[in-house]
């Protein structure tokens, strides 16, 4: 199992107080999660304040930073951590400056970069960066998106006539260095995973109760065998909460005094019980924790992608870090004797 967590791209107000992040902190950061042993960074992809943030902090702005270009920054000061995106929401995205932006990126990082694409979670943020949007169908511009995304990463020349999209005898160069170019997508339905099997190198879900991010997976293994695909080949990377503590009860207290629990409520359309969330994210003493990281390797979970830290502050955002390198990740891979990066 691989380790990676989420630098704060577009959590400020969310789920993290307003200011959070300054440029300097992405660079510093990077650079101390490679010197710990993390497998991977990565960032979301926001574009506005959602309503309940405007509720909450009133005259505070936060600042959402563009989560490619701090991908970029960071691959510059870093030689062996993978970057990705949890995720970019591809509707909102030109596909072809999409596809330029990737390209680069992977060849800039020499070939580290992960892509997890997804709808978007807020109405709110394409009413007000994208209202020329609303009213269409976000899944069926992502499935589009998807297709003319892969043709342009790895065919010579495309042409392309949708129903969003529209490219003519296109030549776009350079590729990206990584064959096939690993893809992850988003969701939480069953869609989800019919666009993982068509058009993905993995899947990168938001958390889910345990016992059914179990059969989950175990329904796109099957999945994959149906469509002639190896389910062993597809990234099984979901996305999850994390707070270690030294007891169980200072990790709970901890949790629930986090901007996340707002958060989780606002997401609660998408049919994940905010009731359930704590028991079903990465929180809890470092032995708990190991326990739950044994429960998703036997489920087939490849990798923990996007461990976002339920914190107060930027020094608290680094005592996790730290803390969960020394008192989780390397004791894993001890009791698995796996020879850490």
């Amino acid at each position: 199992m691989k380790f990676g967590f989420h630098l704060p791209t577009g959590m400020e107000g969310l789920a993290l107080p307003i200011p959070f992040f300054r440029p300097s902190d992405f660079i510093a950061m990077a650079q101390t999660a490679e010197r710990l042993g993390y497998d991977s960074l990565w960032g979301n992809d926001h574009y506005a304040p959602q309503n309940y943030v405007r509720a909450k902090h009133h005259s505070s702005i936060p600042n959402l930073y563009e989560v490619l270009t701090v991908l970029t920054a960071v691959a510059s000061v870093s030689h062996r951590i993978q970057v990705g995106t949890s995720v970019l929401v591809l509707p909102m995205r030109e596909i072809v400056l999409v596809a330029r932006q990737v390209a680069t990126l992977d060849q800039l990082s020499g070939g580290r970069l992960l892509l997890g694409v997804g709808i978007g979670a807020y109405k709110e943020e394409f009413a007000a960066a994208r209202p020329d949007l609303m009213g269409q169908h976000r899944g069926a511009m992502l499935d589009e998106g998807l297709e003319l995304l892969q043709r342009l990463l790895s065919e010579d020349s495309v042409t392309h006539r949708g129903r969003y999209y529209h490219v003519e005898s296109l030549e776009m160069y350079p590729k990206p260095i990584q064959k096939p170019f690993p893809i992850l997508v988003g969701g939480h339905q069953q869609t989800g995973l019919d666009r993982t099997i068509r058009h993905g190198q993995g899947w990168i879900p938001g958390w889910r109760p345990f016992n059914e991010l179990k059969e989950w997976i175990a329904l796109l293994r099957e999945k994959a065998a149906a469509a002639g695909r190896d389910p062993d080949s597809i990234i099984v990377a979901p996305q999850f909460s994390c707070l270690i503590g030294r007891t169980q009860e200072e990790a709970e207290r901890r949790y629930l005094n986090s901007g996340i629990v707002q958060h989780r409520i606002s997401l609660a359309y998408t049919g994940r019980d905010p009731a359930l969330a704590m028991e079903n994210n990465i929180v809890g003493s470092p032995q708990v924790v190991l326990g739950k990281l044994e429960q998703l390797r036997e489920y087939g979970v490849d990798h923990l992608a996007a461990l976002s830290f339920c914190v107060n502050s930027v020094s608290e955002f680094s005592e996790q870090v730290h803390f969960f390198a020394e008192e989780v990740m390397r004791p894993y891979r001890a009791r698995h004797g796996i020879i850490g990066p």
